[in-house]
């Protein structure tokens, strides 16, 4: 009998294959559960523009709400954390303090502070009590006079407060912070001023009760977050801040422990309209280190206020050392206040950011938006809301103490429309 050759070994072979292929396609296999799309609350589902629901705390406007920036607090410290508001409009900082779940009482705090736009939270005093810190412009919208201050709203006891103003006459300040730059015990300020042609970045060395010697950093205009944390990790507090207008660069300020500080540019835009608009520190990677969120939303400087085809959101990973890498995250128009939280619970940060000026009617304007991490710190955008517009400022918070952060968001609305406002909202995962 003849011997098959090759040609026929391979056909055979071939013929083989092609079998068992058939059978691996066509054969019915068990259906394996992806965590990303059960609909538990373990497994959230996926996210859209209904993933969250607003509702209004505290009380109602009768003008067009300027609600600049808001934080959260335990100020009466009874356990439930509580809201502390720039009201822009009515020149005052209200607190809604939290009187049971879900309940909020309104009222405002200390004298009237022209232009407040942020608050933040520490004890000056000493006296083992939260004292609040606010940044004023004097006036928010632009302006060239000298009209800022810084105001310390004393606690003193049963929640009152009294006005203590350390800065005044000064360039509109922007933002204010509390450290211990020179390692003498007690807490210095940080502050960021926009000013309009002439701005800054100082910080007030703490000399005496309630009083403060200036230090300048670096003197130009259009300073808008700063933000103290130990970038180097060396153990004292460097200072990170977001400088707008013609510059568009974000700086590291170097402490080396006494308050002398090193300035380095860690990245600037060659784009003079870029519209730089919020900076915030969180360890996006989870890595140890804090990275910069950034957005570029700024268009109220136009004579018709918009978005820009550029405007969206980034970070700048800290690769140690002094050293960062900017790395995109997605286009957003009119991009404010980026934030970082687990929003669809599968263990890595997701980013949110809000749009406060918009091309508002348009059926892609949406005025909050989640960039969703798939776990390798690759983004998809994720619209959120199409309504209310023009949020200036949004935070993450565990207001009920489930464990679940909820959104809180400002309104601000010194431009129209004038149809679809809000003044502060709470967005819950339903």
């Amino acid at each position: 009998m003849p011997r098959p050759n090759n040609n026929t070994y391979a056909f055979l072979a071939f013929c083989l294959l092609l079998a068992i292929g058939i059978i691996i396609v066509f054969w019915p296999h068990p259906q394996i559960p992806s965590n990303r799309n059960l609909n538990t609350a373990e497994n959230p589902s996926e996210i859209s523009l209904d993933y969250l629901k607003s509702h209004p705390v505290g009380n109602n406007s009768e003008t067009a709400p300027w609600i600049s920036h808001l934080a959260t607090h335990d100020l009466n410290k009874d356990g439930r954390l509580d809201i502390i508001a720039c009201d822009a409009q009515e020149n005052r900082i209200k607190l809604l303090l939290q009187t049971s779940d879900g309940k909020w009482s309104e009222q405002a705090i200390g004298e009237t502070i022209e232009g407040p736009v942020h608050v933040d939270f520490a004890d000056l005093d000493a006296d083992g009590d939260d004292d609040i810190l606010v940044a004023a412009m004097g006036m928010v919208l632009p302006n060239r006079e000298r009209i800022g201050s810084v105001v310390i709203l004393e606690n003193i006891g049963n929640m009152k407060f009294k006005n203590r103003v350390v800065l005044s006459n000064t360039d509109r300040v922007t933002d204010v912070r509390a450290a211990d730059f020179d390692r003498d015990g007690d807490l210095d300020l940080a502050i960021g001023q926009f000013g309009y042609d002439q701005g800054a970045i100082r910080w007030l060395e703490h000399t005496g009760k309630w009083q403060y010697q200036t230090h300048d950093l670096l003197l130009k205009s259009g300073t808008i977050n700063i933000v103290p944390d130990d970038i180097d990790a060396d153990g004292d507090i460097d200072l990170v801040a977001l400088v707008s207008q013609e510059w568009e660069e974000v700086y590291c300020f170097f402490n080396d422990g006494t308050g002398s500080f090193q300035s380095k540019i860690l990245w600037g835009s060659t784009n003079q309209d870029y519209g730089s608009s919020g900076l915030s520190l969180f360890d996006l990677d989870r890595d140890g280190d804090k990275d910069i969120l950034y957005t570029n939303g700024d268009g109220f400087d136009y004579s018709n206020p918009g978005p820009r085809p550029w405007h969206g959101v980034q970070w700048l990973e800290n690769r140690g050392n002094g050293f960062f890498v900017r790395k995109a995250v997605g286009l957003m128009a009119g991009a404010f206040s980026p934030i970082a939280t687990d929003l669809d619970k599968d263990g890595d940060y997701d980013i949110i950011a809000s749009s406060a000026c918009n091309e508002w009617g348009n059926s892609q304007a949406y005025s909050l938006v989640c960039f969703e991490n798939d776990g390798n710190m690759n983004f998809q955008k994720r619209p959120l809301s199409l309504s209310p517009t023009h949020i200036v400022a949004i935070i993450a918070s565990d207001l009920d103490d489930d464990g679940t952060e909820e959104i809180i968001s400002a309104g601000f609305h010194a431009y129209p429309p004038w149809n679809d406002m809000s003044r502060i909202l709470v967005w819950n995962p339903q």
